[in-house]
C-alpha cells in the first residue's frame, strides 16, 4: 500500500497553545514524524491565563508529568472551584465547586430534596452540600479520597499556575522528545495553486519551512487559519459584550501566608474582576465592555482594588468573543486563541487548547486529508464551544442587578435557543438538561442557577411519590463535610510540603 503517513508537522506559535500541542504530539508521534515549532521572542504571548479546570490533570498525567514537579516549575497552587461575588445581586456570593453536591441518596436527584427542604423552611445554602466549598471556605486542601464511602471522595480539583512558566516547562519536555524549535518571524505563507493547502512558510531571514500538516497557535491574529486561508469568524459579542481586559499581578498580603484554594470572580460596574492566587503572587484582571468603560479607567479601578503591592504595570488585551467558522480548514488546524475566544469567566481557555489537541489525536489525518474527518472535527469543536458559550452567557442572563448599564443590558438581551431551553426546564421543575459532550456537568449549572437565585417554580413530580424526607440526610451530609474539612491541612502548608520553591 502507498504510504500516506504525514511526515512533517509545523506548529506556528509558542505560548501555552504551541507548547502544549508540541509536547503531546511529540509523545503520540514518537516515530517517523518531524515536528517543528516556529515562534518569535519579539512577538511574545498573551500569557495571562492562570486558572484551569479539572481535565488539565488528565493532560499532565498523559504526558507523564509529576504533580510535585509541575507545581514547583509553574509556581502553581490548587483550585477547588470559583467564588462568584456580586453576580446575582450586588451583595450576593456563591461558589461553583469542582465535583458534585454530596451524593444522590434516592432515585430523585439530591438537589430536588434540597429544594424541598428549602420550601419547608430549611435555610442551609446549597454551597454547604459541596465538599469543595467546605475545604475552600476553610482555606484547606487535601487530595480526594479513593474511598467512595467517604465524603472526601466527592470533590475534584484543578490548578492555578503561571502560563508562561508552564509553556517553558512543556518546551523542555517537547524538545527532549525531539521537537525542533525555530526562532524568528514568519514573513510569508505559500499556498498550493490548485488545492489552496498551505505548503510552507518563509521566515523573515529567507528560510523556507515546509510541512504537510500545520497547527496554527499564533493567537488572535490567526496567521494561517485567517491570514492565509481567510476562514472567517462568527462574532458572539451580541451575547458576550465584554471585549477588553487589563491584567496586573500583585504580591500576597504579608499578613496572609495561606493562598486561597480557589479563584474569585467579582462583578464590577462594566464587567468582572478575577483574582487567582499562585505561590509567588496573585494574578488580577478586569474583563470589561469598552462601550461602558475606557481602558485607563479600568486600569485605575483594578489598581485600586489589589490585595497587595502591584508587581507590574497593567497589561491591556483586546478581544472579540466568538470562533472561527472552521477550526480545521484544508491542512491547517487552529488551536488556542487562533480558533476563537471565550472570556475566562469559567477558566476554559487552556481547556479549549487541550480539547483541540485531543481531537487532533482522535482524528489524526493522513496526507489525503479526508473531508469527512475534517467535518467531524469541526462539528465536535463547534458544538463544544457553543455549549461553553451558553454556560458563560448564563451568568450574565441570570443577573438581577440593575445598578449599571452593562447589567441592565445583559439581563434584557436575547439569548441562544439552546440556552433558553435549559433555563426554561430548570425554572419549571428544577431539571438540568445535559447534552452531548457538555463540558460543564449538571452540578456546575446548578451552582449558577441557584447561586443567582433562579429558583424553580415547581419541583420534579417524581418526588411526590417517594415519601422520603431528605432533611435529616442533608443535615448529616453537611455535618460530615464540615468535620472532614476541619481535619485537613491549610492550603499554604500543603504547597510548602508538596511543591517547595525550586532553588
Amino acid at each position: 500500500m502507498d504510504d500516506r503517513k504525514i511526515r512533517k508537522v509545523l506548529i506556528v506559535g509558542g505560548g501555552s497553545a504551541g507548547w502544549m500541542t508540541a509536547a503531546m504530539l511529540s509523545q503520540a508521534l514518537a516515530r517517523d514524524c518531524a515536528i517543528t515549532l516556529v515562534e518569535s521572542e519579539e512577538i511574545g504571548t498573551i500569557g495571562v491565563g492562570e486558572a484551569t479546570i479539572p481535565p488539565i490533570r488528565v493532560f499532565n498525567q498523559t504526558l507523564g508529568i509529576d504533580e510535585r514537579e509541575f507545581l514547583a516549575r509553574t509556581k502553581g497552587s490548587f483550585k477547588l472551584g470559583i467564588e462568584f461575588v456580586g453576580w446575582g445581586a450586588e451583595n450576593s456570593r456563591y461558589f461553583h465547586p469542582f465535583g458534585p453536591y454530596g451524593r444522590n441518596f434516592d432515585m430523585v436527584p439530591m438537589h430536588q430534596y434540597w429544594l424541598q427542604a428549602r420550601r419547608q423552611g430549611e435555610t442551609a445554602p446549597l454551597d454547604e452540600h459541596a465538599m469543595a466549598w467546605h475545604l475552600a471556605r476553610a482555606g484547606r486542601f487535601a487530595h480526594p479520597s479513593p474511598d467512595p464511602r467517604s465524603v472526601m471522595s466527592t470533590f475534584d480539583y484543578a490548578y492555578h499556575f503561571d502560563a508562561g512558566l508552564y509553556a517553558r516547562f512543556l518546551r523542555t519536555i517537547a524538545e527532549q522528545r525531539g521537537v525542533t524549535r525555530v526562532e524568528g518571524r514568519i514573513a510569508d505563507v505559500a499556498l498550493h495553486g490548485e488545492t489552496g493547502f498551505v505548503e510552507a512558510v518563509t521566515m523573515a531571514d529567507g528560510r523556507r519551512i515546509e510541512a504537510e500538516l500545520f497547527i496554527d497557535c499564533s493567537g488572535f491574529r490567526g496567521l494561517l487559519i485567517e491570514g492565509a486561508l481567510k476562514t472567517g469568524y462568527d462574532d458572539w459579542s451580541h451575547w458576550l459584550p465584554c471585549d477588553r481586559a487589563v491584567a496586573m499581578p500583585c504580591a500576597h498580603p504579608a499578613a496572609d501566608p495561606n493562598p486561597t484554594p480557589y479563584t474569585r470572580s467579582t462583578a464590577r460596574a462594566a464587567g468582572w474582576q478575577w483574582r487567582i492566587p499562585l505561590q509567588h503572587r496573585i494574578g488580577n484582571g478586569y474583563v470589561f465592555c469598552s462601550a461602558f468603560l475606557d481602558e485607563d479607567r479600568a486600569a485605575d479601578d483594578l489598581a485600586s482594588s489589589l490585595d497587595g503591592a502591584a508587581l507590574g504595570d497593567p497589561r491591556a488585551v483586546r478581544f472579540q468573543a466568538g470562533r472561527r467558522k472552521l477550526h480545521w480548514n484544508r491542512n491547517v488546524i487552529a488551536v488556542g486563541l487562533s480558533s476563537g475566544f471565550l472570556e475566562p469567566l469559567e477558566s476554559t481557555s487552556i481547556h479549549l487548547i487541550q480539547a483541540n489537541i485531543s481531537k487532533i489525536l482522535a482524528l489524526f489525518p493522513d496526507r489525503d486529508f479526508d473531508p469527512a474527518t475534517r467535518d467531524e472535527f469541526n462539528r465536535i469543536a463547534h458544538g463544544e464551544m457553543e455549549r461553553i458559550r451558553d454556560f458563560i452567557i448564563l451568568h450574565y442572563k441570570l443577573t438581577q442587578r440593575q445598578d449599571a448599564e452593562l447589567w441592565r443590558h445583559v439581563a434584557a438581551m436575547d439569548i441562544p435557543d439552546s440556552l433558553a431551553l435549559k433555563i426554561a426546564h430548570f425554572r419549571r421543575h428544577g431539571r438540568l438538561i445535559a447534552r452531548e459532550l457538555d463540558l460543564f456537568a449538571p452540578p456546575s449549572w446548578l451552582a449558577v442557577h441557584i447561586g443567582q437565585n433562579n429558583l424553580p417554580e415547581g419541583h420534579d413530580p417524581l418526588i411526590d411519590y417517594r415519601g422520603v424526607d431528605g432533611r435529616e440526610w442533608l443535615g448529616r451530609l453537611r455535618g460530615a463535610m464540615a468535620a472532614e474539612a476541619a481535619q485537613q491541612p491549610m492550603h499554604g502548608a500543603v504547597l510548602a510540603g508538596l511543591a517547595p520553591q525550586p532553588a
